[in-house]
């Protein structure tokens, strides 16, 4: 391998791999660490110093120095603190050193990350745990072990322990609906995710000329350029050389981690990309994307651009977003969610489609709540992304299907006999036949679902566990129910027939930017949650803390600290930008502005005095001063909003006031800010355009 070229010879070079462990390991170490990785064992104090010192070992081959704990704490992004492998050993001399407990367990300083009060800020010890499944790594001379975090209560303080216990619980309800099927070869069952990322790339020059771009990976003023994405010349596009360039370095990075990136195009807007990975492990998945999140934005900076990920960095043109391909598998390779070959194969697929269906039906406030944040607020419902209205594509020829099964009726012109699940009059399925429909937040795509909803700076860690959560609590109503029925084929038919008849609202195979579409689902019972207070509201409900807890996924006081950092991370992102606007608009905007007005006035005096016509300088100075005038009043607005919010000690109070009157002057200032914008003169105004931004790279 090491010999090959190209992408043979880079591919997971810098992963202490499975095929790297075969390779360094004793036989019994590796089988000991293997049936870790599949089974969940816990690995013996033994064989964990073994693992830690071949691992060292590879590492200073490579190059490392350092070794961290990586985790993936509330904050959404990752976290690490790095000890040096260096240990003194007498004499001024030192030995290199890293012990099975140092692999499997750290103890960084948790009193400052997010807690929601699970903590507090004087009790600092938390702990890191170590996570066999997802491979240790070296970034930048760095040995990074992957793992979960926790308090010293053991509640979980990260994102990564509940994905992990969601994961548990899915295998352990799957498992009993499949052995159901009779696939007793069956060992474990694991949910996979293929994330796709979108992004923008801007010259460095011209964000460093934005500090709103700087404090808030959004631009809060910015009047719409001549073009935009309206000429849909930009999508699938040819790459520009210098976007290519940093896509080169990307993809080489990127493969020496071992993170399956394939798919990479031009998207919407301008200067708008995107990059697809193959699926894996959803646990893995999720730290392969918290990774290439961090590599685009250091590779952009070799290039002299940026790398942005905000949902909405520009108005007027698409926002980011992040397609979470969602799917579940056995450990002999069966997709749970792809139709079979027989009868009895179609059976199983319907019954875990179903429980898909009517889990995304019973927990659409959690799906929505799991990609709430300020940003993705801007997206959700723009005509560029799903609505904030959780709905599921199926396509005609599935949706036909259930239909049949539901009344009982023959499905195809040439079909004479009635749809019985499990028996020889139930169609052999046609494969990835379904139109893709981009409005939808939830569609079936063949052998997965692609949830759409998500914001591209999110983890995919919180959606993924609630759906994994979710379809565990369904699929254990259903093994409930099947386990102990006379009659299995009649109970699977009846069963798949009652849920589709209580959960077709759900379906819905139209146009979702539709606004009869909203009205429609209003009428349909789903809920509309437009912003993240109006969602995270429903966090705590009791049927969501029920199915959390008894699948041990989040303790009560886990959900509770969790809604707390929901509405504090919320409000101190609207707090920044609300900040950073009054700050630019009183010391860069409206000072240019008043430049422009006088030296406008100045000339139309001259020029009267000449005995020139000032028509146009009256008519511009007459536009600028109203809009002036109210873009002074709706920032004094703004000023009394900010103090007033951050007087407010409840959070969920705080968080209301944050979504309504601060945001509304925010909009309000903007609105004014941009028309000024497009009537001051180039040369006064003190930020780079939209269309310098956007169009910048080449």
């Amino acid at each position: 391998m090491s010999n090959q070229s190209g992408v043979f010879g880079i591919f997971g070079e810098n992963v202490f791999s499975e095929s790297v462990m075969k390779e360094r390991l004793p036989k019994d170490t590796f089988k000991e660490v293997k049936n870790a990785i599949d089974n969940g064992k816990r690995l013996s104090d033994e064989a964990a110093n073994v693992v830690a010192n071949e691992m060292k070992q590879w590492a200073i081959e490579k190059g490392a120095t350092h070794f961290t704990h990586w985790f993936q704490p509330m904050t959404g992004i990752t976290a690490e603190k790095h000890d040096s492998f260096i240990a003194p050993s007498g004499e001024g001399n030192i030995i290199l050193k890293f012990s099975g407990k140092e692999l499997t367990q750290g103890e960084p300083d948790a009193s400052s990350f997010p807690s929601g009060g699970l903590r507090a800020t004087f009790e600092a010890r938390g702990y890191t745990a170590w996570d066999p499944t997802s491979f240790a790594f070296i970034k930048e001379g760095v040995l990074c072990i992957p793992t979960a975090f926790c308090s010293y209560g053991g509640e979980a303080l990260d994102k990564k322990t509940p994905l992990l216990r969601s994961m548990e619980a899915i295998n352990k309800q799957a498992l009993r609906v499949v052995k159901l099927f009779g696939n007793e070869d069956v060992k474990s069952v694991k949910t996979t995710v293929g994330p796709e990322q979108e992004y923008f790339l801007i010259d460095e020059e011209g964000y460093k000329a934005r500090r709103d771009l700087i404090y808030t990976g959004r631009t809060l003023f910015g009047a719409p350029p001549p073009k935009g994405q309206q000429m849909e010349d930009h999508y699938f596009g040819v790459i520009k050389p210098r976007v290519q360039a940093f896509m080169k370095d990307l993809n080489s990075e990127l493969w020496k981690l071992g993170i399956l990136a394939t798919t990479e195009h031009n998207e919407v807007a301008p200067s708008q990309h995107e990059l697809a990975p193959i699926f894996t492990t959803t646990n893995i998945a999720t730290d392969h994307n918290q990774l290439t999140m961090e590599i685009m934005k250091k590779v952009a900076q070799k290039h002299g651009l940026v790398c942005l990920l905000h949902e909405k960095p520009f108005a007027g043109v698409n926002g980011s977003g992040k397609h979470n391909n969602w799917s579940i598998s056995t450990d002999t390779g069966i997709n749970l969610l792809e139709p079979g070959e027989t009868p009895y194969e179609n059976a199983q697929f319907l019954i875990f489609l179903t429980a898909v269906i009517r889990a995304v039906d019973d927990y659409q406030d959690l799906l929505r709540i799991s990609v709430a944040s300020a940003g993705n607020d801007h997206r959700l419902g723009a005509n560029e992304a799903p609505p904030a209205v959780i709905s599921i594509f199926l396509g005609s020829e599935l949706t036909e299907i259930l239909d049949a099964i539901e009344n009982d009726k023959p499905y195809g012109a040439k079909e004479k006999e009635l749809l019985k699940v499990g028996v020889h009059v139930l169609p052999k399925f046609p494969k990835d036949t379904t139109d893709r429909n981009r409005t939808s937040p939830f569609a079936f795509t063949g052998n997965k679902f692609e949830f759409r909803m998500l914001g591209s700076a999110s983890s995919v860690a919180l959606p993924n566990t609630v759906l994994n959560t979710a379809v565990a609590e369904i699929l254990k109503q259903y093994a409930d129910k099947l386990e102990g029925a006379e009659d299995f084929t009649t109970a699977i038919h009846d069963l798949i027939k009652s849920e589709i008849t209580a959960h077709k609202r759900i379906i819905f195979n139209g146009n979702g930017y539709d606004d009869s579409w909203i009205r429609e689902a209003e009428k349909r019972g789903l809920s509309n949650l437009k912003t993240t207070p109006d969602a995270v509201a429903h966090y705590l409900d009791d049927k969501n803390v029920a199915l959390f807890t008894s699948h041990k996924v989040y303790s009560e006081a886990e959900l509770q600290s969790r809604h707390e950092v929901f509405l504090d991370k919320y409000c101190k992102l609207l707090h920044i930008e609300a900040e950073t606007m009054i700050e630019m608009a009183t010391k860069d905007i409206l000072p240019a502005v008043s430049a422009y007005s006088s030296d406008l006035s100045e000339n139309i005096i001259t020029k009267k005095q000449a005995g020139a016509d000032v028509i146009f300088e009256q008519a511009q100075l007459g536009r600028i001063s109203s809009d002036m005038k109210s873009a002074y009043e709706a920032l004094e607005s703004l000023k009394d909003a900010v103090s007033k919010a951050e007087d407010i000690s409840d959070y969920v109070s705080k968080a209301d006031f944050y979504k309504d009157p601060v945001k509304k002057d925010m909009d309000e200032l903007r609105k004014y800010c941009d028309a000024l914008e497009a009537q001051t003169a180039s040369d006064y105004w003190p930020f780079p355009s939209y269309g310098e931004l956007l169009f910048a790279v080449r």
